[in-house]
């Protein structure tokens, strides 16, 4: 039956009344009965819209679709999914189609079955901001990311409480309610920001390390003025003693997630095996807990959406436990019940609020403005006094004043619960859009970490000297890694006259954090023992550094990453350092049968991204196939018919075989290794692309090859691919590494014919030729990328 019912409320700050008469149907109607049956009935009376199931279905279905086709319009400009989001709740309200002729069947019944949907999504997205975020960081952020963090918070919420008090005498009201709407004009989100760097993929850029830090520092502390605003309400309108009461209670809840939730849940992590993943009734029973947080959030006296951040907080990031929240939970929030939510709040817009606005409204939205641009002024005052560059400092100005789904869920929920008005959230609603739609645009105009290596040039082996210190990057993804590179690196022989400067360099991913991480072990010892990251890789390659006393030193990095951003750390790393020379592990590996040991796609991007971004040369280790039985490559002195290292440079011409030669020559300086050049010559020059400049550096480069007699020189005169590869098979057996530059997009008439068979573009048509099924080796297989020149 239908039942009236009728409600009378309070709007909140301007103290008038209004009621609604808001009709409900009882028991609701869930699941129809089938669309057959409803076709079938005689009177027609039910329609397939009358029932909430099919209903929420259809409108999650309209949702995604237009989500989708605006994205795909406005994607090109540069603006955020949330923007898209937004813009279909707003076309979806009833500001553009009436409640009886809306796509969706805009209705209070529908809207409520929306809204909840869309706010459990919320709810369980601040539920993993909290897991992502690591509170100790706090406590290691640098003094600058301090100061910007408390500033851009405390300044901005001063400047907005003194412009709505000179705009707007309301004597206790002021206190009541003003300063806890200017905390939230003035605050700082860091899941925001953290989104923001993400999709500008700079998370873990210089700059973005500095926004995040600034970023959390500043979370915190509008957290703590929201619920000290709140204490400060309950005073004013209660009296103290209640608002002693609040502190206690929440002091308590504190106390409880601290000193018995969190050591619970350190002791599941615990009983996981090492590396392995955490037990499924551990991961039910925090999430049992977090379905509990909002009822005791209220028992405590706690605004009911920070008991599910604050115990997300309270869960130990990282995997085990933080890693699995996140993985298993995170697609489906962010891909399904977030949008909803984005959505539910763009349907709750409506532009003729504009034209009832009242004074009152517009004074904190004057108030709202101050505080966004004092906000905008501290952040790009404080950088450019801590003489950051001028462009840096507007980037980071912009990316500190963003806002996006926290801040228009914050305002959602104000509205609903009548703390602000309907004319308020209608102006902030505009200010958001504009907000967090120029911002992504203006940041990434301003910053591009790939410009600073323009500046980077001639960081190659051929502008090192033979008896300067090779200053290497090796790559560490796996523990296999560890004993290919150290046998490789112990083939090389280093000596005191040709040193090495060795950064081994743990990449790992980020998984169950927002913040990535970047770890210098000789000057963190400490991080060891709290994270035991890359313990093993450094125990192995100090070990190595002793067994190399004085011809090697060994610094090891640990970076905790996304795989898709891994390449900045890298290539940091390496201006950083002044590196010539950065060694990849290939991302396939093989069983001395050819069957494939493992193989990783996120390693190969990470190649390609280091291949062409790189400021310096760079080199990808394709490991000899290994024993079924065994683990690691063989020793390479102990060669079955000889006790000598030997190498071969497949020599082609241009710049790439010009930097392996070198590399080859590098290594062959001790007695143990013998090196030997293969030249393979075009048997007709017609169709050669070789540079006039190219042709003489080649051959000033095989001059002094044959001159000398510690290296063996072979010319080979072939006129296609299938000779080169006949030629090639006949010889590999006799070496225990090979070096080939990458030549890429190059094909001479030696690889006539290969181009179209070649498998792994980012190591070369012959580094593919090579380590293809048709060759049956145990060597390893070197790939060299000589320093790409770079243009403004």
């Amino acid at each position: 039956m239908a039942n009236g019912n009728s409600s009378s409320y309070t709007t909140g700050m301007e103290g008038t009344k209004r009621s609604e008469e808001i009709c409900l149907k009882f028991p609701p109607n869930v699941i129809s009965p089938g669309l057959a049956a409803l076709l079938a009935q005689k009177d027609k009376h039910e329609k397939l819209m009358d029932y909430s199931g099919p209903r929420l279905h259809f409108q999650m279905v309209v949702i995604f679709v237009l989500t989708q086709i605006i994205h795909s319009l406005l994607k090109k400009l540069g603006l955020p999914l949330f923007i898209s989001q937004l813009l279909a709740g707003i076309l979806l309200s009833p500001m553009v189609f009436s409640d009886q002729h809306s796509l969706v069947n805009i209705s209070e019944e529908s809207v409520a079955v929306l809204g909840t949907v869309g706010a459990f999504g919320f709810v369980f997205f601040l539920f993993l901001s909290g897991v992502k975020m690591d509170l100790s960081l706090t406590l290691k952020s640098g003094k600058k990311a301090i100061c910007i963090g408390l500033l851009t918070v405390v300044v901005p919420l001063v400047s907005c409480m003194t412009t709505i008090k000179l705009l707007h005498e309301e004597g206790n009201e002021f206190s009541n309610k003003s300063f806890f709407l200017a905390v939230t004009y003035s605050g700082t989100s860091f899941p925001v920001i953290h989104c923001l760097l993400s999709d500008l993929k700079i998370l873990n850029s210089e700059l973005g390390r500095l926004g995040l830090s600034a970023a959390l520092i500043g979370d915190m502390l509008t957290l703590f003025l929201t619920v000290f605003s709140l204490w400060v309400k309950t005073g004013f309108e209660k009296g103290r003693k209640e608002a002693l009461i609040d502190f206690g209670l929440a002091m308590l809840f504190i106390v409880i997630v601290v000193f018995v939730l969190r050591p619970a849940m350190k002791w599941m992590v615990k009983r996981t095996p090492e590396a392995g993943q955490i037990k499924d009734t551990c991961f039910y029973l925090v999430i049992l807990a977090f379905m509990m947080s909002p009822r005791f959030t209220d028992l405590f006296r706690i605004y009911f959406l920070y008991g599910p951040f604050i115990f997300g907080l309270a869960v130990p990031d990282g995997p085990p436990l933080g890693s699995a929240l996140v993985e298993k939970l995170d697609p489906v929030i962010s891909g399904l019940f977030l949008p909803i939510f984005a959505t539910t709040c763009g349907l709750r817009f409506d532009l003729s609020y504009f034209k009832n606005s009242n004074l009152f409204a517009y004074h904190q939205v004057l108030g709202a403005m101050v505080a966004l641009i004092i906000k905008f002024g501290v952040s790009l005052l404080v950088p450019i006094l801590c003489k950051m560059p001028t462009r840096d400092s507007l980037a980071l100005a912009f990316i500190m004043i963003s806002k996006g789904i926290v801040e228009m869920g914050s305002y959602s929920i104000m509205n609903d619960n009548r703390v602000i008005s309907e004319d308020i959230f209608a102006h902030m609603t505009i200010v958001i859009i504009l907000v967090a739609s120029i911002v992504p645009i203006l940041v990434k105009r301003l910053y591009d970490p790939s410009r600073k290596y323009l500046c980077f040039q001639k960081r190659t082996i051929m502008n090192s000297r033979l008896n300067q210190e090779l200053r290497l990057i090796v790559c560490v993804h796996v523990p296999g890694n560890v004993n290919s590179i150290i046998n490789q690196l112990n083939a090389s022989c280093p000596t005191r006259e040709s040193s090495i400067a060795l950064d081994v360099l743990h990449l790992i991913k980020l998984s169950g954090q927002a913040t990535p991480l970047f770890i210098a072990h000789d000057k963190q010892k400490k991080t060891l023992s709290s994270k035991s990251y890359s313990e093993n890789v450094v125990v192995a390659f100090e070990q190595f550094e002793r067994d190399n006393w004085g011809a090697v030193s060994v610094t090891v990095f640990t970076a905790v990453s996304p795989p898709n951003l891994m390449y900045e750390d890298i290539c940091n790393l390496a201006m950083d350092r002044l590196t010539s020379f950065i060694l990849l592990p290939f991302h396939r590996r093989w069983y001395i049968d050819g069957s494939i040991e493992s193989e990783d796609q996120t390693v190969r991007t990470l190649n390609f991204d280091i291949l062409e971004r790189a400021p310096c040369s760079v080199g990808i280790l394709v490991e000899g196939r290994r024993n079924l039985k065994g683990s690691g490559i063989r020793d390479p002195l102990s060669s079955d018919n000889s006790s000598f290292y030997n190498i071969a440079v497949i020599f082609l011409g241009g710049q790439d075989d010009r930097e392996a030669l070198a590399l080859a020559k590098r290594i062959s300086q001790d007695k143990s290794v013998r090196l030997t050049v293969i030249h393979l010559k075009a048997a007709n020059s017609l169709g050669v692309i070789l540079t006039e400049n190219d042709r003489m550096l080649d051959s000033a480069v095989l001059n002094d090859v044959k001159q000398s007699v510690c290296f063996t020189y072979i010319e080979e005169h072939v006129n296609d691919g299938p000779e080169t590869s006949n030629f090639l098979q006949s010889i590999v057996e006799d070496y225990q590494l090979i070096i080939v530059g990458r030549r890429y997009k190059t094909e001479d008439p030696q690889t006539l014919g290969l181009q179209e068979w070649c498998e792994f573009q980012e190591i070369g048509i012959i580094g593919d030729l090579l380590s293809s099924a048709d060759f049956i080796r145990n060597y390893s297989l070197l790939i060299v990328q000589q320093q790409q020149q770079r243009t403004v």
